[in-house]
Order: C-alpha cells, then structure tokens, then sequence
C-alpha cells in the first residue's frame, strides 16, 4: 500500500473515529456540579487562586483574598476591590480549573459591586473553541467587582459504553497510520539565514522588539506590557526564528516550574501573542498542527 493510500485510509477511520466519540460525548452523563463538599472545595480553590494571579498580574501582591461565596446550588463568586486585566482571566481561570480537575461548562460574568450589573462575561465553550473570550480588549475601569462563576449541567441519557470504546480503537488505528505515514513525509525545517539583533538588552525581530527584563514588546514602535509567561514564550520564539518547536519544549521551558503542565495554556498564550504581533508583516507565529509551532520572520 503506498503512501497515499495509507493517509486516505487513516483520515476515513479517523473520521469514523471522531463520529463515534462525538456520539458518546453527547450521550455520557455529565456530573453535576452539586455533587456535594468536596466540589464546593474545589471550587473555592480554584478561584482564589485565580483571584491570586490576577491581582499579581495587575501588579498587586499584598492585597488581601477575600473569601469565596457561595451562593446557590451551582454559582459561585469572590470580591475583587481593585480592577483586573479581563484578557488574562478565561486562560487562569481555566487553567486553574484544571488545577483542581473540574470538568464542567460553566457561565462566567463580571459584576459591578455597588449594583450588580454585568460588566463583562462568557461562556466556557467561548474561550473553548475561539481561544478567547468575547469582550476582549475592553479595560475594567477603576472599582471593586465581583468574578461569579456559574456552572452548567445539562440533563442527559445514560452513555453507551460500546461507542467510547470502539471508538477509542479507531481512533488508536487512525494515530498509528498516520504516525507511519508522516515518518517519511516530514522534512526537517529549512532555516534561513535569519539574524536575532540584541541591543542593550532588547531583542529585536522584524519590526518588533523584546526588552525581556521589562517584558515590554515593541511593535512598529508601539509599546505592549506582556505577562512573565507571554514574554518567556515570545523569547523562547525569538531565540529558534524559522524553527519548529515542539509543544512539549514549549511547556515545559515556559510552565514547569509551575508545578503543572497545562497544554490549553500555550495556545491561548500563542493566540494572545499572535493578536500584538499582527500588525508587523514581516513576522508571524505558524502552526504545526499536531507538533508545535514556528515563529516565522522574514
């Protein structure tokens, strides 16, 4: 069978594959989220957490957590008394989430302290699918708000267990003839000749610049403050230009010393870069699909 046949053959029983796992996603029985204390705590956790770092990210680490209030079977909210940098939150919300393995679909919506009223807010399947949450972009003026969280649980039919396993085999014989195939049809990545200025500290590429030490990123001579991770991702970037890099370098370079990897972290990180690089044409962060990704400069 030569190769072309063996790709055809994989991406049917792929599809077979994902057809079937589709259907026992559908029809397995979600957990509620009110299944009891131990979830409550988890809960709490997670969101002081994240309380946490957006309050370092906003240059506050003194200020005190409040405690998180629950206020109903399945909602659940903490007092923020100064404003935060909503972009950050759908990625440390979630990656706290999965902290804490808390695997429900949640609503999330920022209040206004003094009248409760929606400032900003989404839906978990929102930053699932896009990688971003709607409203993005938009600054929280000064105030005290209220980050509630509340979760989803629709009422499903029993699983059928049959589905998921045949489905997971496909799946493990449409990996392996695709991992075959693409044995002989990778090519290692052809590097220009590609020169990564550093001057006075700043590293620049294209019509950008990283002043590392002050995670500021210059693009056509436009300032950006960038977060500890976004501005150690974007170094990792600029120090391999034109090169593949694995998504398993790129979290462990970027997110071990966390304790704990979370691989839906460097995507939401890589679009967030994607979106402040945008405007310089001469530079562009590729995906691999299935490996990694590749800062593209020219």
């Amino acid at each position: 069978m030569n190769r072309t046949s063996i790709k055809t053959s994989a991406i049917i029983l792929a599809l077979l594959a994902v057809s079937l796992l589709s259907v026992q996603w559908v029809t397995r029985p979600q957990a509620a989220p009110v299944a009891g204390q131990r979830f409550s705590e988890k809960v709490n956790l997670a969101l002081r957490r994240t309380a946490h770092y957006l309050l370092v990210a906003s240059g506050d680490t003194t200020s005190r957590i409040p405690p998180v209030q629950h206020t109903g079977d399945s909602v659940w909210f903490i007092r923020l008394e100064r404003p935060f940098n909503y972009d950050t939150l759908p990625a440390l919300l979630q990656a706290s989430f999965d902290v804490h393995d808390i695997r429900d679909n949640y609503d999330v919506a920022v209040l206004d302290c003094s009248d409760g009223e929606v400032q900003l807010g989404y839906n978990f399947l929102d930053f699932l699918y896009q990688q971003e949450a709607p409203c993005g972009g938009r600054e929280l003026e000064s105030g005290c708000y209220n980050l509630r969280v509340s979760f989803v649980s629709p009422k499903v039919p029993p699983a059928q267990p049959w589905l998921w396993v045949s489905g997971c085999l496909l799946a493990i014989i449409a990996f392996g003839g695709w991992w075959w195939a693409q044995r002989e049809s990778v090519q290692p990545a052809v590097v220009p000749d590609v020169e990564v200025v550093v001057d006075s500290g700043s590293f620049h590429f294209g019509n950008s610049s990283l002043d590392l030490a002050n995670q500021i990123l210059v693009v056509h001579g436009v300032q950006q403050s960038l977060t500890y991770r976004e501005a150690k991702l974007l170094h990792l970037f600029i120090a391999h230009p034109n090169q593949l890099l694995e998504r398993e370098f790129l979290l462990k370079s970027v997110w071990e010393d966390e304790g704990i990897i979370v691989g839906r972290s460097l995507d939401v990180f890589v679009s967030r870069l994607r979106k402040l690089l945008k405007v310089d044409e001469a530079v562009q962060i590729a995906t691999v699909h299935g490996v990694g990704y590749r800062l593209e400069v020219g």
